[in-house]
Protein backbone atom coordinates (compact mmCIF):
# COMPACT_ATOMS: atom_id res chain seq x y z
CA UNK A 1 0.00 0.00 0.00
CA UNK A 2 2.28 2.78 -1.38
CA UNK A 3 2.29 5.95 0.44
CA UNK A 4 0.92 4.75 3.43
CA UNK A 5 2.04 4.78 6.76
CA UNK A 6 2.11 1.93 9.16
CA UNK A 7 -0.35 2.80 10.94
CA UNK A 8 -2.52 3.67 8.27
CA UNK A 9 -2.03 0.18 6.86
CA UNK A 10 -3.06 -0.98 10.30
CA UNK A 11 -6.16 0.98 10.77
CA UNK A 12 -8.12 -0.40 7.85
CA UNK A 13 -6.90 -3.72 8.41
CA UNK A 14 -8.13 -3.67 11.90
CA UNK A 15 -11.17 -2.28 10.07
CA UNK A 16 -11.38 -5.57 8.04
CA UNK A 17 -10.35 -8.11 10.35
CA UNK A 18 -12.34 -6.64 13.77
CA UNK A 19 -9.79 -6.46 16.12
CA UNK A 20 -10.48 -5.34 19.42
CA UNK A 21 -8.34 -2.11 18.92
CA UNK A 22 -11.14 0.85 19.04
CA UNK A 23 -10.68 4.13 16.61
CA UNK A 24 -9.37 6.14 18.86
CA UNK A 25 -6.30 4.52 19.63
CA UNK A 26 -5.01 4.40 16.31
CA UNK A 27 -3.15 7.15 15.07
CA UNK A 28 0.18 9.24 14.91
CA UNK A 29 -0.61 11.34 17.75
CA UNK A 30 -1.36 8.33 20.20
CA UNK A 31 1.26 5.34 19.30
CA UNK A 32 2.16 4.32 23.15
CA UNK A 33 -1.67 3.47 23.17
CA UNK A 34 -0.97 0.62 20.32
CA UNK A 35 0.08 -1.47 23.46
CA UNK A 36 -3.27 -2.60 23.29
CA UNK A 37 -3.16 -3.40 20.06
CA UNK A 38 -0.04 -5.88 20.56
CA UNK A 39 2.38 -3.70 19.08
CA UNK A 40 4.92 -4.96 21.41
CA UNK A 41 3.40 -8.86 21.52
CA UNK A 42 6.36 -9.99 19.45
CA UNK A 43 9.47 -8.70 21.55
CA UNK A 44 7.87 -9.83 24.55
CA UNK A 45 7.36 -13.31 23.36
CA UNK A 46 10.76 -13.04 21.78
CA UNK A 47 12.87 -12.21 25.06
CA UNK A 48 10.26 -14.91 26.69
CA UNK A 49 11.59 -17.69 24.17
CA UNK A 50 15.31 -17.10 24.57
CA UNK A 51 15.19 -17.17 28.25
CA UNK A 52 13.41 -20.53 28.02
CA UNK A 53 16.28 -21.26 25.39
CA UNK A 54 18.71 -20.19 27.88
CA UNK A 55 16.96 -22.91 30.70
CA UNK A 56 17.70 -25.63 27.90
CA UNK A 57 21.10 -25.13 27.76
CA UNK A 58 21.55 -24.69 31.56
CA UNK A 59 20.03 -28.20 32.33
CA UNK A 60 22.07 -29.81 29.34
CA UNK A 61 25.27 -28.58 30.85
CA UNK A 62 23.86 -29.46 34.17
CA UNK A 63 24.33 -33.20 32.95
CA UNK A 64 27.33 -32.77 30.79
CA UNK A 65 28.70 -31.78 34.15
CA UNK A 66 27.44 -35.04 35.98
CA UNK A 67 28.80 -37.51 33.61
CA UNK A 68 32.14 -37.92 34.06
CA UNK A 69 31.90 -38.61 37.65
CA UNK A 70 29.36 -41.40 36.77
CA UNK A 71 31.54 -43.16 33.82
CA UNK A 72 34.63 -43.23 36.30
CA UNK A 73 32.11 -45.14 39.45
CA UNK A 74 30.91 -47.27 36.67
CA UNK A 75 34.54 -48.02 35.17
CA UNK A 76 35.03 -49.58 38.76
CA UNK A 77 32.67 -52.18 38.40
CA UNK A 78 32.13 -52.89 35.11
CA UNK A 79 35.45 -52.04 33.23
CA UNK A 80 35.02 -54.75 30.18
CA UNK A 81 31.93 -52.57 29.59
CA UNK A 82 34.11 -50.67 27.42
CA UNK A 83 32.74 -50.13 24.21
CA UNK A 84 29.07 -48.81 25.91
CA UNK A 85 31.81 -46.77 28.43
CA UNK A 86 33.03 -45.19 25.20
CA UNK A 87 29.94 -44.61 23.64
CA UNK A 88 29.24 -42.17 26.75
CA UNK A 89 32.46 -40.31 26.76
CA UNK A 90 32.42 -39.68 23.16
CA UNK A 91 28.46 -38.60 22.87
CA UNK A 92 29.09 -36.40 25.53
CA UNK A 93 32.28 -34.78 23.67
CA UNK A 94 30.65 -34.32 20.69
CA UNK A 95 27.51 -32.54 22.75
CA UNK A 96 29.88 -30.68 24.57
CA UNK A 97 32.09 -29.09 21.47
CA UNK A 98 28.42 -27.96 19.72
CA UNK A 99 27.42 -26.55 22.55
CA UNK A 100 30.27 -24.76 22.70
CA UNK A 101 30.44 -23.67 19.51
CA UNK A 102 26.39 -22.53 19.10
CA UNK A 103 25.95 -19.48 17.07
CA UNK A 104 24.11 -16.53 18.53
CA UNK A 105 21.16 -17.29 15.94
CA UNK A 106 20.80 -21.15 16.87
CA UNK A 107 17.37 -20.55 17.95
CA UNK A 108 16.09 -18.91 14.42
CA UNK A 109 18.73 -21.41 12.57
CA UNK A 110 17.60 -25.07 11.26
CA UNK A 111 21.12 -26.68 10.66
CA UNK A 112 22.76 -25.55 14.37
CA UNK A 113 19.45 -26.22 16.25
CA UNK A 114 19.61 -29.78 14.48
CA UNK A 115 23.45 -30.36 15.30
CA UNK A 116 22.49 -29.41 18.42
CA UNK A 117 19.27 -31.81 19.10
CA UNK A 118 20.87 -34.34 17.39
CA UNK A 119 23.99 -34.53 19.57
CA UNK A 120 21.65 -34.22 22.77
CA UNK A 121 19.47 -37.06 21.81
CA UNK A 122 22.96 -39.64 20.90
CA UNK A 123 24.26 -38.53 24.55
CA UNK A 124 20.45 -39.47 25.40
CA UNK A 125 20.51 -42.89 24.06
CA UNK A 126 23.95 -43.50 25.31
CA UNK A 127 23.63 -42.77 28.80
CA UNK A 128 20.33 -45.24 28.48
CA UNK A 129 22.47 -47.95 27.42
CA UNK A 130 25.10 -47.22 30.59
CA UNK A 131 22.10 -47.42 32.64
CA UNK A 132 20.83 -50.44 31.74
CA UNK A 133 23.78 -52.14 31.59
CA UNK A 134 24.36 -51.12 35.48
CA UNK A 135 22.11 -53.48 36.55
CA UNK A 136 23.88 -56.60 35.39
CA UNK A 137 26.70 -55.06 38.20
CA UNK A 138 24.87 -56.10 42.02
CA UNK A 139 27.54 -53.97 43.58
CA UNK A 140 28.00 -51.52 41.58
CA UNK A 141 23.84 -50.48 41.88
CA UNK A 142 24.72 -50.29 46.05
CA UNK A 143 27.15 -48.37 45.37
CA UNK A 144 26.63 -45.28 47.32
CA UNK A 145 28.30 -42.99 44.73
CA UNK A 146 26.33 -44.73 42.01
CA UNK A 147 23.01 -43.88 43.66
CA UNK A 148 23.92 -40.52 44.41
CA UNK A 149 24.82 -40.07 40.94
CA UNK A 150 21.86 -42.22 39.22
CA UNK A 151 19.31 -39.84 41.64
CA UNK A 152 20.68 -36.69 40.26
CA UNK A 153 20.61 -37.69 36.71
CA UNK A 154 17.04 -38.57 37.20
CA UNK A 155 16.98 -34.75 39.04
CA UNK A 156 18.49 -33.64 35.92
CA UNK A 157 16.44 -35.23 32.86
CA UNK A 158 13.30 -34.42 34.73
CA UNK A 159 14.14 -30.90 34.59
CA UNK A 160 15.80 -31.00 30.84
CA UNK A 161 12.23 -32.57 30.03
CA UNK A 162 10.64 -29.33 32.00
CA UNK A 163 12.70 -26.62 30.23
CA UNK A 164 12.23 -28.33 26.76
CA UNK A 165 8.48 -28.05 27.71
CA UNK A 166 8.21 -24.88 28.27
CA UNK A 167 10.72 -23.73 25.36
CA UNK A 168 8.33 -25.34 23.21
CA UNK A 169 5.31 -23.82 24.21
CA UNK A 170 7.18 -20.20 24.32
CA UNK A 171 8.30 -20.96 20.82
CA UNK A 172 5.07 -21.90 19.94
CA UNK A 173 3.54 -18.45 21.37
CA UNK A 174 6.42 -16.60 19.14
CA UNK A 175 5.88 -18.00 16.09
CA UNK A 176 2.00 -17.76 16.11
CA UNK A 177 2.42 -14.10 16.76
CA UNK A 178 4.53 -13.60 13.37
CA UNK A 179 1.90 -15.45 11.50
CA UNK A 180 -1.49 -14.17 12.83
CA UNK A 181 -2.96 -10.85 12.75
CA UNK A 182 -2.05 -8.29 14.19
CA UNK A 183 1.15 -9.47 15.00
CA UNK A 184 1.77 -10.55 10.99
CA UNK A 185 1.26 -6.23 10.43
CA UNK A 186 4.28 -5.43 13.27
CA UNK A 187 6.25 -8.22 11.82
CA UNK A 188 6.14 -7.22 8.49
CA UNK A 189 7.00 -3.54 9.64
CA UNK A 190 8.52 -2.81 12.81
CA UNK A 191 9.83 -6.44 13.44
CA UNK A 192 11.29 -7.22 9.91
CA UNK A 193 13.85 -8.90 11.74
CA UNK A 194 12.11 -11.31 13.73
CA UNK A 195 12.25 -14.82 12.58
CA UNK A 196 10.73 -18.08 13.47
CA UNK A 197 12.03 -20.05 16.22
CA UNK A 198 13.52 -23.56 15.84
CA UNK A 199 11.46 -26.25 17.94
CA UNK A 200 12.52 -29.95 19.29
CA UNK A 201 11.22 -32.31 16.46
CA UNK A 202 13.31 -35.80 17.83
CA UNK A 203 10.60 -39.00 18.18
CA UNK A 204 8.95 -39.15 21.49
CA UNK A 205 11.50 -42.45 22.53
CA UNK A 206 14.17 -40.13 22.03
CA UNK A 207 12.28 -37.44 24.30
CA UNK A 208 12.12 -40.20 27.31
CA UNK A 209 14.52 -39.50 29.86
CA UNK A 210 16.90 -42.63 30.92
CA UNK A 211 14.98 -44.45 33.39
CA UNK A 212 16.92 -44.26 36.63
CA UNK A 213 16.37 -47.64 39.06
CA UNK A 214 17.56 -48.19 42.23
Amino acid sequence: MPGKSVWEVYHELRIERAAPCSHSRVGRGSRPLLAGCGVNNIPSYDEAAKAKWSDVLNQYQRRADLIPNLVETVKGYAAQERQVLEEVINARARATQVQVQIPPDIVNNPEAFKRFQDAQAQLTGALGRLLAVSERYPDLKSNQNFLALQSQLEGTENRIAVARRDYIEAVRQYNTELRTFPGVIWASTLYKNNKPMETFTVAEDVKTPPQVKF
